[in-house]
């Protein structure tokens, strides 16, 4: 027979969206417990840009300082090189923020952080290598989680269970929530190559030759992503690793000898690009946020600060009633309400970027600028804008929790 525990709310996934959405609720004063399968953070190929939106948050925070201690490297612009032409895509050194820059960091790091701070709660309960299978249900009503566990399996009752646990989220299929899928027409090759100091480095990637990388600055190395057409790996693979080092040398010729650090496929993981969307992201007992209600592609590197804001937009709608043990079915479409025209934009500007590429990709002749992209990249104020939309989002969220000092260990 199962173990059982109790809390108030259960959030299934210990992701960006997980982590920061049981800090908040922790914060104010609801017990909470977050379930995170693996037993660390430390997993490669996630999203490493914090964005100015999510720095502005842990301003408000207080935490801004402490974790801007952490090793970062700072992007106050991206830019990107198509063919011979360099262009600079957005510009954030005007953002109405505090920093006015993306910061790259290892996700890891990003979720300890926050994992630290929300242990300074009685009311946070982060249990690493505990896996949400299944849902509990009374009278069509979610009541908790089935969960498995090192030490067997468990069933943890809530008042609210959130699922995020990513675009292959458990928790939501397991719901039988109907979901929404746009086409995608790209995959994403990533694998890591080292870095030298005097590299180039465009943060919206190269494009040339039929070919487009991108090459995330982790300063000993790149975190590179080769955009490939969808379902064409295996191919790829077919043709050899001679030839996908060759590959990537018409893109990035000053890679040079380090492409041979490619020994071997299992060095290249396959990312399959989605794009998708829930059509309703509750139902009673439960809610989704994060990749688990609207998965995003890494186009622009938003999806992590997206999640973000659905946990801060759940923490200030939900935060009071959960404390007070108030009901909540009501309350819970608020937050898609809030956070679903964001997600949704956001989605159709990817699905275009996307589409768009399938112009350049697989012809193997040198990159010219078209004439108009040459015009629209020079358009004033074009940076600034986009770096909005980049940075802060559309509708960023504020804290509007309180501290609740009752919770702090050493209080209660």
């Amino acid at each position: 027979m199962s173990a059982r525990d109790t809390t108030t709310c259960c959030i299934a996934g210990g992701g960006p969206a997980g982590v920061m959405l049981g800090y908040l609720l922790a914060r104010a004063g609801v017990s909470v417990t977050v379930l995170e399968k693996h037993k660390d953070f430390f997993r490669d190929f996630r999203g490493d840009t914090i964005h100015p939106s999510t720095l502005e948050l842990m301003y408000e925070l207080g935490l801004l300082e402490e974790f801007l201690k952490l090793p970062h490297q700072e992007l106050p612009r991206i830019s990107g090189q198509f063919g011979d032409f360099t262009f600079t895509g957005a510009d954030f050194s005007h953002l109405p923020v505090h920093c006015k820059f993306i910061a790259l960091m290892p996700q890891w790091d990003f979720l300890n952080f926050l994992a630290t701070e929300g242990k300074r709660f009685n009311t946070f309960d982060l249990r690493l290598e505990h896996e949400a299978t299944g849902l509990l249900e009374e009278r069509g009503r979610v009541t908790g989680v089935r969960v498995t566990t090192p030490e067997g399996p468990k069933e943890i009752k809530a008042d609210l269970v959130v699922a995020c646990d990513g675009r292959h989220s458990t928790v939501r299929d397991a719901a039988r929530l109907e979901r929404i899928d746009l086409g995608v027409p790209i995959d994403v090759l990533w694998f890591r190559i080292s870095r030298q100091a005097n590299d180039p480095y465009q943060a919206l990637g190269r494009i040339d030759y039929g070919q487009m990388l991108v090459l995330i600055n982790r300063q000993e190395y790149f975190q590179a992503g080769l955009i490939v057409p969808k379902g064409s790996f295996d191919g790829v693979k077919a043709a050899g690793l001679p030839a996908f080092r060759k590959t990537l040398l018409t893109v990035a010729p000053f890679l040079s000898e380090r492409v041979e650090e490619i020994m071997d496929w299992d060095q290249v993981k396959l990312l399959s690009v989605q794009i998708n969307r829930l059509q309703t992201w509750d139902k009673p007992g439960l809610l989704c946020i994060g990749d688990a209600a609207h998965a995003m592609s890494p186009a622009g590197g938003v999806g992590i600060n997206l999640a973000i804001q659905d946990a801060v937009a759940t923490a200030n709608l939900l935060a009071e009633p959960l404390r007070e043990h108030r009901p909540i079915d009501g309350l819970l479409a608020g937050v898609q309400k809030r956070r679903e025209f964001p997600a949704r934009v956001i989605q159709s500007v990817q699905a275009r970027v996307h589409n768009a590429s399938l112009n350049f990709l697989g012809r193997p002749v040198k990159a010219r600028v078209p004439w108009l992209m040459r015009t629209i990249l020079q358009i004033p104020g074009l940076q600034r804008r986009t770096a909005r939309w980049i940075g802060l989002g559309i509708r960023p969220e504020h804290i509007n929790t309180s501290l609740d000092k009752t919770a702090l260990r050493g209080t209660m």
